[in-house]
Parts: structure tokens; sequence; C-alpha cells
């Protein structure tokens, strides 16, 4: 069956969305995004990323087309018109459409912006198997521009990565810069010592993740001790346990690091109990 989608202020079968070939986001990657999760019908976080993507427009001076009211009812009318219980929502605004290529921007006040929603239906999100048994990773050199705290739709080295792993085995790479990792490639990275938590600080060098925030939240209302500083991959394969998160993936365990297993080789403690009061804190407050 076909999904509904938004393209432009129009919900339509997604075969007959169409945008245009001089769209900034196909020829520059000149455009931002989000990716917001649904849970039992309802959105996670919705506040969070609109946020930052008023922040990721703003970076980048680019116009908004919509409203963030506007915005969250049309996220629930995908919900509802797709029928979506657990899934995600992808959302992209780009500097649109002008008449030909160039690399100046286009004049706001006669191109406006492309904006296009799409769900994705996820049954089981929630109880994803990989959260039981865990991830393993590897490290490759964080080669992305320098502006990671903006949410672009350059998304081509992250793939790639996500590539690199799968070639050697592995579900995903975490990105390594002057020693230290950054992050991984589409989520924050974490270790755990001796029960505290470990993360890189916030800077332009990593995304300010959306669950991010709120897991550190969560982990020092829990009492948990939270570092926020660099680390290398050397240390993460000395630590007890270690995680990533996302949108997507909410809190996933990592089990091995470069061929080298955490702890006994399985999940620990402190990345299930925060899945644990991710999933249930979130849900409270879902919209």
């Amino acid at each position: 069956m076909s999904r509904t989608v938004y393209l432009n202020g129009e919900y339509l079968p997604e075969e007959e969305a169409k945008v245009s070939i001089f769209d900034r986001g196909f020829l520059m990657a000149d455009g931002v995004y989000e990716v917001t999760s649904v849970l039992d019908g309802k959105l996670i976080d919705f506040d969070g990323h609109a946020k930052r993507l008023e922040r990721s427009l703003n970076e980048l001076d680019m116009a908004s087309p919509i409203g963030m009211e506007d915005l969250l009812a049309v996220h629930r009318e995908l919900v509802r018109l797709n029928d979506i219980t657990e899934g995600m929502i992808y959302l992209q605004i780009t500097r649109g459409a002008p008449d030909d290529r160039d690399f100046v921007f286009p004049d706001p006040d006669k191109v406006p912006p492309t904006i296009v929603l799409f769900t994705q239906n996820k049954p089981g999100l929630a109880d994803n198997p990989a959260a039981k048994k865990g991830i393993k990773v590897i490290s490759i050199a964080d080669e992305r521009w320098g502006r990671r705290d903006i949410k672009t739709v350059q998304l081509l080295y992250p793939s790639m990565g996500k590539m690199m792993a799968k070639a050697a085995g592995a579900d995903d790479a975490w990105l390594v810069e002057d020693g230290k990792v950054t992050e991984g490639t589409s989520n924050n990275a974490y270790i755990v010592k001796d029960g505290k938590i470990i993360t890189r600080n916030l800077s332009n060098d990593i995304l300010h993740g959306i669950t991010r925030a709120a897991v550190l939240r969560f982990a020092r209302e829990a009492r948990m001790e939270v570092e926020e500083r660099p680390f290398t991959i050397a240390e993460a394969q000395a630590a007890d346990e270690a995680f990533i998160t996302s949108a997507s993936t909410f809190v996933m365990p990592v089990v091995e690091i470069d061929g080298t297993p955490l702890g006994d080789g399985t999940p620990g403690p402190v990345a299930t109990r925060l899945r644990e009061i991710y999933l249930e804190e979130s849900r409270k407050t879902a919209s």
C-alpha cells in the first residue's frame, strides 16, 4: 500500500510526490533533516527535534517554510494517515529549486524552501533484538566536514562508514579524529568505566543529539556519574561497557570494538538500565 507523504504543503501518495532536478538538496546537499521516532502512535521528543531543526536552519541562513506548531500537526497527521504505531518520521528542508544550478544561494524571496516528510513503519522498534545482544563497531578516520553540529543531508561519508563496518563483519563504525572518538556514523558514542558514563562534550565536532541530551539527563536523575570529554579507542576497548544513542536506536549496547570484546561480550548493566529508563520516560512525555 502506498504511503502518504508531505511535500510543500500537500499530502500526496508517495508515487505522486516530485521534486525538481534543480533542487539544491539534490545538487548541493544544501539541506537539513530530522528523524523523529514514533512509539505507541506518539512522537518521541518532538520539541527537541524542532528546536534543533530551527538551529540547523539558522546556522545555514535558511528560512523555514513552516512554523513549529504546524510542523507538529503535519507529523501527527502523517502518523494518522499511515497508521504508524512504531516507526519514524523523516523530515527534510532544502534551500529550494532555482531555475538553474549555481553555487550562489538563490534569492529566498524568489525561491521558497522545499519541505518533505515521510513515514517509515518499523514494528518492534522498541523491542529491537540487537539491544539484547549488543552491536560490534570498528573505528575509522573521521573525514567529514567540520560542522557536524548542523544536521545536514551530507551523509555520504557516514554511509561509507557503515559500509566499511559491514565489510568488516561489524554493525557500525566510530569516527576518530586526532586520536579521539568523535561519534558514530549516525549516533553519539559512550563508554562506561567503573560505573562512570563518559561521552564527548558538545562542540562543532559532533551532532548535538536529542536522544543524547535526554539520556544524560535521565542518567544524572538516576544518580549515575557522567563525564563529558573525548576518549580514545584504546580507552574504549579497556572500558567495562559501551553504547550508542540515536533517535532510531534509543540506547544500544556496544559489545565489541575493533575486534576486542568489552567485559564478557554481552550488554552491560548501565546501558541496559539506561535503555529501560529512556523508553519508559520518553513514552510518558510523547506527543
